[in-house]
């Protein structure tokens, strides 16, 4: 199945390039203006003049929210100069145009969540839009849409056209990874990535904090870890003020932020400022002066995991924590003696995956502890303890046969294993990202409702903020579309082709450094290089 998705993907490439070609050669083509594709639109030559010294939202009386909403008082604030980028305050009269909202139940104070509806209904009729929401996150998704709807002629009007919308997303977890231990991410680069998140109506920030080069966060709790652990104590550090600004940009945005601090790998910027933590390792019967993994053998380990991940889960208000789990090497633990003694005593022999499970099964109950659920990647063995636990598949080959696998066991899963936009290789290729098909596995119903979403992941090797933007959108944009539209809507590259080109456009003029899909040029370009 995995050989006929990739055939199916190169077939879909080469027609997209031939389509390049024939679509330069015109001047004009009509595009849908919503990107990703609403579950259903439809529009007409109809048109509304904007003018915005006439233009207002407003909440409708029967609204749950109302004045005050502090999310949505801000979304119309922020939206106001996305719609009307080149407003000059130009003296000619136009009918005024309202923009009224109407949510069911109001969160205006609260975090979006695992179970957040963002379903909404729009109307552009009779010189007004009628924007209907379940919740605030729903009106949110609208007021993205909303704004993508609106277009400049050549005298620097604004029209909208009339316009029905009814739209949810497809899946429910649709993520971003960053990771800032590789590459420290000051504080701005990772907010402007919230901002093209929310345009592309992505919903979760999947924080890799830290890892082996480094450990940014800085802890309350355990302040060496940052102090001794970052490529700087002062300026290469996340403040808590600092991961407290992120979460709350994330919020008004109906942005989750999903913290992943990953172990029993992953840690050697931990023992820098944690002594005792990891494993050391030795060289026959003598300490070799290195250290592995996180000592599973060792009590003060899960004694301190359970006081960090208190910490954690009280400065990230998400309901899951990602624990890592992946890429685990046994050799320093075979190379330990305590480590070997506690394997005898705990009767696993010399089959070390049990080792493993045993320690993310600790880990996997501290964060049950804390009324949080778990994340781990897929190098995780299935067992009882995850049963209400999600699993990451992040690895190539057959990554269908692994959702399968794991949605057989009954685990929820998100697939992340086609969206590595960090890997080497052509990036003007959005095709391989846009022609992904998440449930293209052979299985039940039920398992491919175990299929709660997908991310694309942005690892630091070679990122930094000098070329985050560029080499994420808008090949990220793709993604997102393919986890929230309708599969059947959305299975043409060749459709979708001037659709992202448009967009594409609509990123950079919101300062955006999005890359070229091909030759061509924006009525607007980026001014911010």
């Amino acid at each position: 199945m995995e050989e006929k998705t990739i055939s199916n993907s190169r077939r879909c490439y080469k027609q997209w390039l031939c389509f390049m070609v024939l679509f330069m050669s015109f001047s004009v083509i009509y595009v849908d203006a919503v990107w990703p594709m609403p579950q259903m639109i439809s529009s007409s030559m109809a048109r509304y003049t904007l003018n915005p010294r006439e233009f207002i939202f407003q909440y409708s009386s029967g609204s749950s929210a109302q004045p005050g909403c502090s999310l949505l008082d801000s979304a119309f604030e922020r939206y106001f100069p996305l719609i009307f980028t080149d407003y000059r305050h130009n003296e000619w009269f136009r009918f005024p145009f309202t923009v009224v909202v109407h949510v069911e139940r109001a969160e205006c104070e609260g975090y979006p969540d695992a179970d957040s509806s963002e379903s909404y209904k729009l109307s552009v009729c009779s010189g007004q839009a009628a924007l209907r929401a379940e919740t605030v996150w729903g009106a949110l998704r609208g007021l993205e849409s909303f704004s993508q709807l609106v277009y400049q002629d050549d005298f620097g009007e604004y029209f909208v056209n009339e316009t029905e919308i009814e739209d949810f997303p497809r899946f429910q977890f649709r993520g971003i990874l960053l990771d800032t231990s590789r590459h420290y991410l000051p504080l701005h680069a990772i907010l402007k990535t919230l901002d093209a998140m929310s345009y592309n109506k992505f919903n979760v920030f999947h924080w890799h904090i830290v890892d082996d080069p480094s450990f940014p966060y800085q802890s309350s709790t355990f302040p060496d870890l940052s102090s001794k652990g970052a490529f700087h104590p002062s300026t290469h550090v996340y403040t808590q003020i600092d991961v407290k600004r992120v979460i709350a940009h994330a919020r008004l945005r109906g942005i989750r932020v999903l913290a992943e601090f990953d172990s029993p790998g992953h840690t050697q910027s931990w023992g820098k400022g944690q002594p005792g933590l990891l494993t050391p390792c030795y060289k026959g019967t003598v300490p070799s002066g290195t250290f592995g993994p996180v000592n599973p053998a060792n009590s003060s380990s899960y004694k301190f995991m359970t006081h960090l991940f208190k910490e954690v889960t009280s400065v990230f208000p998400d309901s899951y924590v990602h624990l890592g789990g992946d890429e685990v090497d046994f050799t320093c633990w075979k190379s330990n003696p305590d480590v070997r003694g506690f394997m005898l005593k705990m009767g696993f022999g010399t089959d070390y995956t049990k080792l493993e499970s045993y320690y993310m099964e600790n880990m996997v109950n501290i964060t049950k502890g804390l009324n949080k659920t778990a994340i781990v990647w897929q190098d995780v063995s299935c067992g009882p303890y995850l049963s209400l636990s999600v699993v990451e598949v992040w690895k190539g080959g057959c990554y269908l046969c692994e959702v399968r696998r794991v949605t057989k066991a009954g685990l929820r899963v998100v697939l992340a294993s086609p969206w590595y936009l960090d890997q080497p290789g052509p990036t003007h290729d959005w095709a391989r990202y846009y022609t992904v098909w998440p449930l293209a596995f052979k299985g039940t119903e039920q398992q491919k409702k175990l299929v709660i979403g997908g991310e694309v992941c942005m690892w630091g090797e070679y990122v930094d903020a000098t070329n985050l933007s560029p080499r994420l959108w808008p090949r990220a944009s793709a993604a997102g579309e393919r986890l929230w539209s309708d599969e059947k809507m959305t299975s043409s590259v060749i459709d979708a082709f001037p659709r992202l080109v448009d967009f594409r456009c609509r990123l950079l003029r919101r300062g955006i450094q999005a890359e070229p899909l091909f030759v061509g040029h924006c009525r607007h370009e980026y001014q911010g290089i």
